[in-house]
């Protein structure tokens, strides 16, 4: 520090370092995270169901949105996908920083999620299709841009699928808009995906391993991070949970402790 230094000691008091430290009020109101709204697992099912399938930009619409709660995958790194990064047959989406823009440039595996059979057959569907079809081979990106042509009023228009894949993750946030404005719902973007299947999994996971392995399939090394940024209970669901606390019987399966010890460790974090 400079109060330390010659020239500077009389000018500058070490202690008036202090007034850069926030409170404790101060520090954690900035530490405070607000709860985001995001969509039940049953609304996204609901928006999938009223997507239009009439044409093959269509039938990719649809497939994105599937393919998003089906993963969990970030809207940055889906259109970076190619479809030999999918394997339909073993219900695994490979995510290799070498070739996916993956955040933090991490390499994980993630296994679909237990989302609906319906879903899973969208995506698997949408791969037979591209494969088909449109005669597209393993190195295709899996979510082509649409090729524009000029419609009857001579104005562009999507004319079915190019082999080029988008530049950014602007149209994947569109076809979000576009569905749930369709379906009656307020938008949400495709990053609150990965909170509902957060809350899906605080419903379905019974045990320590089962929650570990579903903070891995969303790309988190740590339960932690699951519990601390997606998934956030609000005050109603807050309160039905505690009045159903008494008649609810505990689960058998010791390895929840587990789970309560991360929850302590959330909480000691403020």
């Amino acid at each position: 520090m400079l109060a330390r230094e010659p020239g500077y000691k009389s000018r500058i008091p070490y202690h008036d370092a202090d007034y850069f430290s926030l409170s404790e009020r101060d520090g954690r109101i900035a530490r405070t995270r607000l709860a985001k709204a995001y969509p039940l697992l049953e609304q996204v099912q609901a928006v999938i169901r009223a997507m239009p399938t009439g044409n093959a930009v269509q039938l990719r619409d649809r497939a994105v949105v599937a393919f998003i709660l089906l993963t969990g995958a970030r809207d940055g790194a889906v259109f970076t996908f190619k479809l030999k990064h999918l394997d339909v047959a073993r219900g695994v989406l490979r995510q290799d920083a070498r070739e996916v823009a993956t955040k933090l440039g991490k390499s994980f595996d993630t296994y679909f999620f237990p989302v609906g059979d319906g879903i899973r057959k969208i995506v698997e569907d949408w791969v037979m299709y591209f494969q088909q079809e449109h005669g597209f081979d393993p190195d295709d990106v899996l979510f082509p841009a649409a090729r524009q042509e000029l419609g009857p009023n001579g104005l562009p228009c999507a004319g079915g699928l190019s082999r080029d894949g988008w530049a950014t993750a602007g149209p994947i946030r569109q076809i979000f808009k576009v569905a749930f404005t369709v379906a009656g719902l307020p938008y949400h973007s495709p990053h609150r995906i990965r909170d509902t299947l957060a809350a899906l999994g605080n419903e379905l996971c019974r045990n320590g391993k089962a929650m570990k392995a579903w903070t891995l399939n969303l790309g988190h090394a740590h339960p932690l991070t699951m519990f601390a940024n997606y998934g956030p209970i609000d005050s109603a669901e807050q309160g039905e949970i505690m009045c159903k606390m008494g008649v609810i019987a505990p689960p058998a399966d010791a390895a929840l402790d587990e789970v309560q010890e991360l929850l302590d460790r959330l909480r000691r974090r403020g």
